[in-house]
Parts: C-alpha cells; sequence; structure tokens
C-alpha cells in the first residue's frame, strides 16, 4: 500500500479491510457473495483522545489486525483506495498471533 495522504485526528483510526474469501475449510467465497469482512488492518492512528486535557495514547498502532462491528466506522475512498475511518472505542480487539 502507497503512503496515505491522510492523518486521522484525535482518537480517529484508519483501517483497511482485509479481504476473507477462503473458508477454514477451503470454500472459496465470491467477492460479490456474503457481507463485507469484519476485519482490518489499521494503516493510520490518530494521536490519541483529549481526556481532562491531556491526550491518552491509543491502545491500537500501524499494522495491527483489528476486529470491528458489521456497521462501524464511515467509508472513504482515499487515493482510489475504500478505507475505514472509525474512532478507536469502536474496535472491538486487536488480531494477535
Amino acid at each position: 500500500m502507497s503512503k496515505l495522504n491522510i492523518r486521522p485526528l484525535h482518537d480517529r483510526v484508519i483501517i483497511q479491510r482485509l479481504e476473507e474469501r477462503t473458508t477454514e475449510s477451503g470454500i472459496v467465497i465470491p467477492e460479490t457473495a456474503g457481507d463485507k469482512p469484519q476485519r482490518g488492518k489499521v494503516v493510520a492512528v490518530g494521536p490519541g483522545k483529549y481526556d481532562n486535557g491531556a491526550v491518552r495514547k491509543p491502545d491500537v498502532k500501524v499494522g495491527d489486525e483489528v476486529l470491528f462491528g458489521k456497521y462501524s466506522g464511515t467509508e472513504v475512498k482515499v487515493s482510489g483506495q475504500d478505507l475505514l475511518v472509525m474512532r478507536e472505542e469502536d474496535i472491538m480487539g486487536v488480531v494477535e498471533g
């Protein structure tokens, strides 16, 4: 992925959806079938949320693979790429391992 020309503000995170086209049993799912993936890769992170005059650093970092809700975030197109912009609190967890 090329360098983004966007910098998220406050506690916002920019995520690129990870396409899941194969099930665990090896069945390939066409792009037109099913729901959009609820997994993504963090491509940019804001400086953090302001809380009582201090900035609380985000818990996620660029490169983390994360899980988010089906209707989380706002879809945007930047430099020809479909991305999601959401608040850090909308991320449910970081996939580890």
